[in-house]
């Protein structure tokens, strides 16, 4: 494909910047926005920046959004809908889309109304309420908060006791500490089962093939034990559409396309031998997983998204087998303390091993940038705006940057599940950081029995 413009535009944090270095180093052209003063320095050095996304927007052949928030308020639904509406080819979604992950409610009505079933599930804006379906109807419940504090995901509370009494005093807690910022939350019954993401990629018109399988590792430590981060690794495969696309995502395409939905669509969901439960959506790209589907793109991936804003049904090719992702990450994360932050991560320098520790040169196979910069030895500033090539990297230092603790992500591919573990944690070895960890587990739930469940219960499947 000849050259194209790309304009990438974080409406909020910082979230993208790996993405855009991607398509940068595939030799198209690329300008990145960011609107969050916290994570302004990300990709500094990696990819060319703006400061005026919407003085960009004709320049760009595409418009990319990263995430459904503008600040505070979910919005790129709309700026993206407004931008097809003046002929810009846009990955990104619309108000009703965006509405699938703010309002989970309404996420399951749209289910429903699209003949997928739902778990069962009550709404509260009243903790008291909450509490009196628990006593009264017990039994252990996910507890899911709704409005800003969503996307705080150690809030996220899986109950364990089957009267439901440790629910109803996490519910007691959260009043006391989250009351003044929870909107509201939603009670879901907990189903037991293999925990599966399937993530089609939507032009418009139709999903494109393959279609993409993952499973999240959500909690801090190995074991899945420990507070709820945004994510600390992922496990995934391509397939085809089959029994378990087609009793989710599936029935949603002709709903899909009437919105005019263009980019990445995930449906959470709980699997077992008696049905698909739905969890949760992300219409968006997901974090670190949109790394790892990248990654495994063996063809262009500026191509692939190029096609897919213009409604080309992309013909992509992809790795024929199993791929792991782990963020590596540093104090505090994932909690907020910017003093932690200040004495143990700001500005930590990254380095490999396989570079004989000078941090200077283009890192291994498979190490991605998330929160990171490329600072210049020369005059010791971020050099932003200005991409940071192979030959500048030989002069540069790499960086945390922002100020999350998530600099990076390791990616490994292989034929087997435990072949992608062996490479992704090879390369993770490599890498250097003051005070680093991850966990080691990635890919282990799929090897303990997850994928041999999956496959007995037919959901890998011909539809």
């Amino acid at each position: 494909m000849e050259t194209k413009q790309f304009l990438f535009v974080s409406a909020d944090a910082a979230l993208i910047a790996d993405v855009a270095r991607q398509v940068h180093e595939e030799g198209h052209d690329v300008k990145y926005y960011v609107e969050a003063e916290s994570d302004r320095e990300i990709g500094d050095g990696f990819v060319p920046k703006t400061d005026n996304w919407e003085a960009e927007v004709d320049w760009a052949d595409v418009v990319v959004f990263d995430d459904i928030w503008v600040g505070d308020d979910v919005g790129t639904g709309a700026l993206a809908e407004e931008l097809r509406e003046q002929g810009k080819a846009v990955v990104g979604g619309t108000p009703n889309t965006d509405r699938l992950e703010e309002d989970r409610g309404y996420a399951m009505e749209i289910l429903e109304a699209n003949g997928v079933n739902t778990i069962d599930h009550e709404e509260f804006t009243d903790f008291e309420a909450g509490i009196r379906h628990v006593e009264e109807h017990p039994g252990p419940y996910v507890v899911k908060p709704l409005g800003e504090v969503q996307n705080v995901k150690r809030l996220v509370y899986v109950g364990e006791e089957d009267d439901g009494s440790d629910v109803v005093d996490v519910l007691r807690a959260y009043e006391k500490a989250w009351g003044h910022r929870m909107e509201g939350f939603q009670l879901q019954r907990k189903v037991e089962g293999v925990e599966v993401a399937i993530c089609g990629f939507f032009d418009g018109e139709r999903f494109a093939e393959p279609v993409n399988f993952n499973f999240e590792h959500k909690r801090l430590f190995p074991g899945n034990i420990g507070p709820s981060t945004g994510e600390m690794g992922t496990s995934a495969f391509w397939a085809r559409r089959n029994e378990l696309f087609e009793r989710t995502l599936g029935p949603l395409e002709e709903w899909l396309a009437d919105e005019g939905y263009v980019g990445s669509i995930d449906l959470n969901c709980i699997v077992n031998d008696t049905g698909v439960h739905p969890l949760e959506f992300t219409p968006r790209f997901g974090y670190p997983t949109i790394t790892l589907q990248t990654e495994s793109i063996e063809s262009s991936v500026g191509a692939f998204f190029h096609d897919l804003a213009h409604g080309n049904d992309p013909d992509f090719e992809v790795h024929d087998g199993y791929q792991v992702g782990v963020r590596v990450v540093l104090p505090p994360f994932p909690f907020d303390d910017p003093k932690t932050y200040d004495e143990n991560s700001r500005n930590a320098a990254i380095v490999f091993d396989s570079d004989g520790g000078d941090g200077g040169t283009t890192p291994p196979d498979g190490v991605h940038i998330e929160d990171a910069k490329c600072v210049s030895l020369r005059d010791t500033r971020t050099a932003s705006g200005e991409p940071c090539d192979p030959r500048a990297r030989e002069r540069g230092q790499w960086r945390a940057a922002g100020e999350s603790g998530m600099p990076l992500v390791v990616t490994g591919m292989g034929e087997t599940m435990q072949e992608a573990q062996r490479q992704a944690y090879e390369r993770v070895s490599d890498v250097r950081i003051p005070n680093l960890y991850y966990r080691d587990d990635i890919g282990d739930r799929w090897v303990a029995g997850d994928g041999d469940r999956l496959h007995a219960w037919g959901y890998l499947g011909p539809a």
